[in-house]
C-alpha cells in the first residue's frame, strides 16, 4: 500500500494540536499552500522537512525512507527553524485579525440574508 504524504503529515499536526495558520507563517506561505500539501500523495521531501524542523516534530518514523533520526536531531540542535519572540507577538495579532475577518465574513452574511428576505417580501406585496 502506497502511503499519502499529505495525510500523513495533516494527521500529525491535527494530532499535535499545532495551527495551520501558525504553520503557514512560520514556514512563510500561505494556508491554501499547506491545505494543498495535505491533498498531495506525494511531497518533495525538502517540504516535509521544513515542516518537521518548523513544529519539531522528527518525520523520521513517519518517513524512514525519506530521513534518518540524526538529520532531524542536527537541524533541531542547530536552531535555525526555532520560533522567536516576534513571532509568538505577529502569532497574537494575526489571531484577533482572523477573528476579526471571520466576525465581519459572519455579519455580511447575515445583512445579504435579511436583504434577501425583505426583497423577497416586497416582491410578493406587488
Amino acid at each position: 500500500m502506497n502511503k499519502h504524504y499529505g495525510e500523513i503529515i495533516e494527521r500529525t499536526i491535527r494530532r499535535n494540536g499545532y495551527s495551520i495558520s501558525e504553520l503557514a507563517r512560520m514556514m512563510e506561505v500561505n494556508r491554501r499552500s499547506i491545505y494543498n500539501w495535505f491533498s498531495q500523495a506525494k511531497l518533495k521531501a525538502d517540504i516535509i522537512f521544513k515542516i518537521g524542523c518548523v513544529l519539531k516534530h522528527d518525520f523520521s518514523n513517519e518517513f524512514p525512507e525519506l530521513f534518518s533520526s540524526e538529520e532531524f536531531q542536527q537541524a533541531f540542535n542547530s536552531g535555525k527553524f526555532t520560533a522567536t519572540p516576534q513571532i509568538e507577538e505577529i502569532e497574537k495579532i494575526n489571531y484577533w485579525k482572523d477573528k476579526y475577518i471571520s466576525l465581519l465574513e459572519e455579519y455580511n452574511q447575515i445583512l445579504a440574508d435579511q436583504s434577501a428576505s425583505l426583497s423577497s417580501r416586497s416582491y410578493a406585496t406587488y
